[in-house]
């Protein structure tokens, strides 16, 4: 196999769409919503730091042979595992790496269209003026009664979940690559105006140096143990989106170069949301640890008693939204790219069915926040269960898989071809930290998140 090989799926126009693309997939919710409330939670400063030597040390060298693994076979994740671990003569059971990517992502997809409908109906409430004025328990019933009402819930998640499909449905050029030429530049026109009026709230020096000032008094093992954790879920590792995107990607691109840019990317846009939201939290007297709810039920109050609001508040609820589409649309390809070359199907059938499908299991975690919130499975709610297996179980066995497999199972030669980095310190450095340090470090999460650390 020399790689030369094209996707039944065409490829990236160039290495900007795919790191766009790739950037896309990475920020999402999970730096705008989740990144400045666990900060919050675990001092500021001390935790900023943690978190950015785990994606240096972690993030960037599995995001490496995930991408390298797609780019190798240009086929969807199941496929290229079949592939690979023939060409490799090991096991044939390393598809079933492939087949969590595709399920954790379609599960993913499920109940994030969801929250992101929340975004949806967050904007609407900011243009209607619903945060003026409002105090913490006026902000409190508006969310409370936005999902406590199955009907409004399930308009949002399907009104979203349409806007993924009509993308993904167009393909890798016309749809995917098109669709974050727009929304990538302005998602970073938002953050970057949204900085600027977090300059004008009179809290923005406190602001950065609740973000940027370390207090290593203030960090755990606990807090240590997160910035794992998000360092290497942020960067959509393990759910079989990198590397069905890295299948696009053209052969003379550099792998190495690519994956820092987008991961230094993500890490910017987390940043710049921190230095956002901090300075308006600040100025407010709001508390910078309020935990999930500081996005939908303690923003708001901000914006709803401070001049210009109004604008700002809409901007921030479609710069989620924009995060979130950017995201959605790459949860789905692995599993719709599977169908087209599998099962026969064309790109607009294979999104009918894998669409319609995420769309149904939505219903779940919708239902749990209302009409079956007293459900539960293994004491959980159907929400509470999905995150808890994707999250927590699925997307850390898939890159401590992906580690493994590219360290120890593919051919040397092959990761050399494939990164374009034969016989080179970088390769060197690069085959350490994936053999050794990438996996215990997310053996060591994995732990965690069961509860055995």
């Amino acid at each position: 196999m020399t790689g030369t090989e094209k996707s039944d799926h065409g490829q990236w126009s160039s290495r900007f769409a795919f790191i766009l693309a790739a950037t896309g997939s990475a920020v999402g919710l999970g730096n705008i919503w989740k990144f400045p409330y666990i900060t919050g939670e675990n001092g500021g400063g001390a935790f900023v730091i943690v978190y950015l030597l785990c994606v240096l040390l972690i993030g960037i060298p599995i995001m490496m042979a995930e991408t390298m693994l797609g780019r190798r076979t240009r086929q969807n994740p199941i496929d290229t595992m079949i592939t690979l671990s023939d060409e490799a003569g090991a096991d044939k059971n390393w598809h079933y790496l492939g087949w969590m990517g595709v399920i954790a992502g379609f599960l993913i997809l499920s109940y994030y269209s969801v929250i992101a409908g929340w975004a949806s109906a967050y904007v609407l409430k900011a243009f209607t003026g619903s945060f003026f004025a409002a105090d913490a328990s006026e902000i409190k019933g508006l969310f409370d009664g936005l999902i406590a009402s199955p009907i409004q819930l399930i308009f949002w998640h399907s009104l979203f979940m349409l806007a993924t499909m009509s993308v993904v449905a167009r393909g890798v050029k016309t749809g995917i690559e098109k669709a974050v030429r727009f929304l990538m530049p302005s998602l970073f026109v938002m953050l970057i105006l949204l900085v600027a009026y977090a300059m004008t709230t009179g809290s923005y020096d406190q602001g950065l140096k609740f973000l940027f000032t370390p207090d290593f008094s203030k960090l755990t093992g606990d807090s240590v143990l997160t910035a794992m954790g998000h360092a290497f879920f942020t960067l959509s590792i393990g759910m079989g989106a990198i590397m069905v995107y890295g299948s696009y990607l053209p052969k003379d691109v550099s792998i190495s170069k690519t994956v820092f840019l987008i991961a230094g990317t993500d890490t910017v846009v987390a940043l710049l949301a921190g230095m956002a939201i901090f300075p308006i939290v600040f100025a407010s007297g709001l508390e910078p640890a309020a935990g999930p709810g500081l996005i939908f039920q303690t923003l708001p109050i901000a914006f709803g008693n401070m001049t210009g609001g109004w604008l700002f508040g809409i901007l921030f609820f479609v710069m989620l939204v924009f995060a979130a589409l950017s995201s959605s649309i790459s949860l789905i390809e692995p599993a719709v790219a599977w169908l087209v070359e599998n099962k026969g199907m064309n790109r607009k059938q294979a999104c009918i069915w894998s669409g319609s499908i995420t769309w149904l299991l939505g219903f779940g975690t919708i239902f749990s926040f209302n009409i079956w919130s007293g459900f539960k499975i293994f004491d959980r709610t159907i929400f509470q269960l999905l995150d808890y297996l994707t999250a927590n179980l699925l997307l850390p066995i898939g890159g401590f898989c992906i580690a493994v497999f590219a360290g120890w199972i593919m051919k040397r030669q092959h990761s050399e071809h494939e990164l374009g980095m034969p016989n080179t310190l970088s390769y060197q450095v690069w085959k350490v930290l994936i053999c050794y340090v990438a996996p215990a470090a997310v053996f060591l999460v994995f732990l965690h998140v069961v509860g055995v650390l």
